[in-house]
């Protein structure tokens, strides 16, 4: 049995719990409304299916975490991601390709789409962005490469790494960064922290308390739990052992440059002995391996 309070969001059951029932679903709004920075409001949203079959049986399907359209017919890929995949953008791009396609209708069309937002929440960082510290929200457009403009507006995905937002209770402002805390903390917290007053951070807690699940709710979390912990610990694993060759290769290395190094000084000892001796620079150059440049700068 868990012993923290409070349900990890990182978790299937923990995430589809908290933005992935009508019950909840203004606390889904809100964290979009927030997420997007005005730019789309969002006043209502509907739960679509989260499988998307292809066109024929043997295509390839997609299995969303949540799938929402808002009242414009917009429609929302929302994704907890715990491990960094190798083609995860071309993922991104092929999932967001199902809401683009079954915009189509039968018959005459014009080709007008309607938005389609990707939105991923980032359990991990993108080995291309570590050196960015202080920039954990992506948004990708379609853009022109020389005018740096927007070139398409109604692609768009967003993306959070979470593991770049480090500031502590005190430091919260806005509701985005309260938004980003309780994601992060939340299965660590025993207590609602003052700063977050407002109703839907009430509304969060409240809803995330493990002690008032069912016993069918109290399972499936405990399994979604144990896969969590699974995944964590196969990539931790995984860094560790990358990290220890990484190391490996290191000393290696060094060795090799220290026993290079040795020999070259043991070549220029025995060269410098040589030319004391009178010998000739063709026979030191021969003998030791170093070029007559080398020898005469001795």
């Amino acid at each position: 049995m868990t012993k923290e309070r409070y349900i990890n969001p990182f978790t299937d059951f923990g995430f589809k719990k908290l933005f992935g029932t009508e019950v909840n679903k203004d606390l889904l709004i809100n964290f979009l409304n927030t997420l997007l920075n005005g730019k789309e409001h969002i006043s209502n949203l509907t739960y679509l299916n989260t499988e998307k079959q292809g066109k024929t049986q043997a295509d390839r399907k997609a299995i969303y975490d949540l799938y929402c359209e808002n009242e414009q017919g917009e429609k929302f890929i929302i994704e907890i991601q715990n491990i960094q995949q190798q083609y995860f953008r071309d993922r991104s791009l092929y999932y967001a390709s199902f809401p683009i396609q079954e915009q189509a209708p039968k018959g005459e069309w014009l080709y007008q789409l309607n938005a389609v937002y990707t939105i991923g929440i980032l359990n991990f960082v993108f080995d291309d962005q570590r050196h960015y510290q202080e920039k954990l929200l992506h948004e990708v457009k379609l853009m022109e490469t020389e005018t740096k403009e927007v070139f398409y507006d109604k692609l768009t995905f967003v993306y959070l790494e979470m593991p770049k937002f480090r500031k502590e209770e005190k430091e919260l402002v806005t509701t985005f960064d309260k938004w980003l805390y309780v994601l992060k903390n939340l299965s660590t917290l025993q207590n609602r922290p003052k700063i977050l007053q407002e109703r839907i951070f009430k509304k969060v807690f409240e809803v995330a308390e493990i002690v008032k699940f069912n016993k069918k709710e109290m399972n499936a979390y405990e399994q979604s739990l144990k896969v969590y912990r699974d995944n964590q610990n196969t990539m931790k694993y995984a860094v560790e052992k990358a990290v220890e060759k990484a190391v490996e290769k290191a000393v290696e290395k060094a060795v090799k440059e220290t026993e290079d190094r040795q020999t070259q000084e043991t070549k220029e000892e025995i060269a410098i002995i040589m030319k004391q001796e009178g010998d000739s620079i063709e026979k030191i150059a021969r003998i030791t391996g170093l070029s007559i440049d080398q020898i005469n700068n001795l």
